[in-house]
């Protein structure tokens, strides 16, 4: 979803080294980068790339593919809930109700503790970050901690991370279990899932009961017993899609 809103894709190194060529001087991947530990060793690199990317992300415009959704979901009895990995927080900027949102890996837009004094998050809104282009490292002051005033870090799982404070996405856990559990039909629409991290697909094909539609350009299988694959970019498919419903 979000690459075509023009977001880059990470998909393998050279994905990523084209988003951020200056972290291929350095050797980083983004399994490197999406690492708490970076922040400990190397704060204004760390923060330099989600700073980057949150500024990015507050300036993208969600693709018409959302509006799609959105009005699929108003033609249902109980609308609909988004389940998603993305950390863009592009369905809230789309419409999608704030209570309707399961981000099961964190959002960009809240930050925490990087020394976990707390369990509290709070809005990233404040932060406005500033980055040398050439360098990929911060320029302006890093966020701080509101309680101890340690270094704080996005409020996102990354790699390796025991101190991902998930308590509002726990919430966020619930009242999707709520919903589904109020549905009798439900239909999942899966949007760019992979397998390398598959949380999102395993969400899919539990809860889908044959009633999947999967929409991927580069792995669109899937078992006959869980529903249908189309080969595709999000937006263009959920376009034909709309065109014959």
């Amino acid at each position: 979803m979000g690459v075509d809103s023009g977001l880059p894709d990470f998909r393998g190194q050279e994905g990523f080294w084209r988003a951020y060529p200056s972290l291929r001087q350095h050797g980083l991947s983004f399994e490197d980068m999406a690492n708490p530990a970076r922040f400990a060793e190397h704060p204004k690199l760390a923060w330099g790339f989600y700073g980057h990317r949150l500024k990015l992300y507050r300036e993208t415009v969600a693709h018409d593919g959302f509006t799609i959704l959105r009005r699929w979901a108003d033609r249902m009895p109980l609308g609909a809930f988004v389940f998603t990995s993305n950390v863009d927080g592009q369905f809230q900027k789309a419409g999608f109700s704030e209570g309707r949102v399961h981000e099961c890996h964190g959002s960009i837009h809240t930050l925490q503790c990087l020394d976990v004094c707390t369990n509290d998050t709070w809005p990233a809104k404040k932060f406005l970050p500033q980055v040398d282009e050439d360098t990929s490292e911060l320029e302006c002051p890093m966020p701080r901690c509101p309680r101890c005033g340690s270094l704080a870090r996005p409020n996102i799982l990354m790699f390796g991370d025991y101190g991902w404070v998930d308590a509002p996405y726990e919430r966020q856990r619930e009242r999707l279990a709520a919903w589904i559990s109020s549905v009798s039909k439900p239909v999942v629409v899966e949007l760019g899932a992979g397998k390398a991290l598959p949380t999102v697909r395993r969400f899919s094909e539990r809860n889908a009961h044959q009633r999947l539609i999967r929409i991927n350009p580069r792995e669109p299988n899937t078992n006959p017993l869980h529903g249908v694959g189309f080969a595709g970019n999000a937006a263009a498919m959920l376009e034909l899609l709309d065109a014959r419903v």
